[in-house]
């Protein structure tokens, strides 16, 4: 499943980096690309429950960017 969110006060691209890099390796996520520019976050996962995979997503962007707010 594909699903697109926005990202709020996403300071970096080199911080992006590090969030998309992170997040490709969480188990049931295929693949994440995570864009500075437009400050959105896109995660395709193999399972159609999110809840799980979201708790991790947004713990992993909160240690590389605390500031930074997923909206779902």
């Amino acid at each position: 499943m594909k699903k697109t969110y926005k990202l709020i006060d996403l300071d970096c691209a080199n911080c992006a980096a590090k969030m998309e890099e992170r997040i490709k390796k969480l188990e049931g996520v295929t693949d994440a690309t995570v864009s500075f520019m437009t400050q959105r976050m896109t995660v395709v996962t193999e399972s159609d429950d999110q809840i799980e995979i979201m708790k991790e997503i947004v713990r992993v962007i909160r240690k590389v960017e605390p500031d930074c707010t997923v909206v779902l």
